[in-house]
């Protein structure tokens, strides 16, 4: 396949080195450097883009490629608020998009294992849920997709929670997500239920970008036979 990379920083670093590896041809390379390159992303050129920037030009991004008939996989973060309008964008191109907050298997064990636990602690009001979530002090949106994918997991199951806000919060029904930002360290999730008796604790820790990159260039593998706006349990069948 033809993958253009959008973005091209440590990840679509990582994600060409498992491209390639796979026998892919990576047709553009897309940074700040040469940014205006991403006119000649068309179908003509690319089979499948794969899209990891910034908050600020992923919509754009995103929508160049559906406007130009190119199936394209993001895992840029913080700006799901416009993520209705790529759908839409989606549909009436009838394009291919696919998102997801974290592309590794582990991770995605991870999110359903969350909600499982969340089912469980519904009828346990004593203890109380908070997330943790720390990253490298180069990313750039606090929390993370991860931890918000956590946290509208946890939403989604346990009622005494209505919405989730940034530490510290003074919001009774909040669920609380502690986003720290330190040198050099590895991404790492944590779900905690503390009661006066004991604290329950889930944890997640990324030892390397590989898990992400590799599951990108699997759902970029995928997605160039699909139609509509697609993720992760879409691709792992869930």
């Amino acid at each position: 396949m033809r993958i253009s990379l959008i973005g091209y920083g440590k990840m679509g670093k990582t994600i060409e080195q498992i491209a390639l590896e796979r026998g892919h041809e990576i047709s553009h390379k897309i940074d700040i450097n040469n940014a205006s390159d991403l006119a000649q992303i068309t179908a003509k050129t690319t089979d499948v883009a794969i899209e990891f920037t910034t908050p600020k030009n992923a919509v754009s991004n995103l929508k160049h490629c559906l406007r130009n008939g190119v199936p394209v996989v993001s895992g840029t973060t913080g700006w799901l608020e416009q993520k209705p309008e790529i759908e839409a964008l989606t549909e009436a191109q009838n394009g291919a998009f696919f998102y997801a907050s974290n592309f590794s298997i582990g991770v995605n064990i991870f999110f359903r294992i969350n909600e499982m636990l969340a089912q469980m602690m519904e009828n346990y009001s004593d203890y109380e849920a908070k997330i943790t979530e720390i990253h490298h002090t180069e990313k750039k949106d606090a929390p993370s997709g991860t931890a918000i994918t956590l946290a509208q997991g946890i939403l989604k199951n346990l009622t005494r929670k209505t919405n989730w806000k940034l530490a510290p919060s003074e919001v009774e029904d909040a669920l609380e997500i502690t986003a720290l930002r330190e040198p050099n360290v590895p991404g790492t999730h944590e779900i905690n239920y503390t009661s006066e008796i004991d604290t329950i604790e889930l944890k997640h820790t990324a030892h390397s970008r590989k898990g992400f990159a590799l599951g990108a260039v699997l759902a970029a593998e995928w997605l160039p036979n699909q139609k509509g706006s697609l993720g992760m349990t879409d691709l792992l069948g869930w």
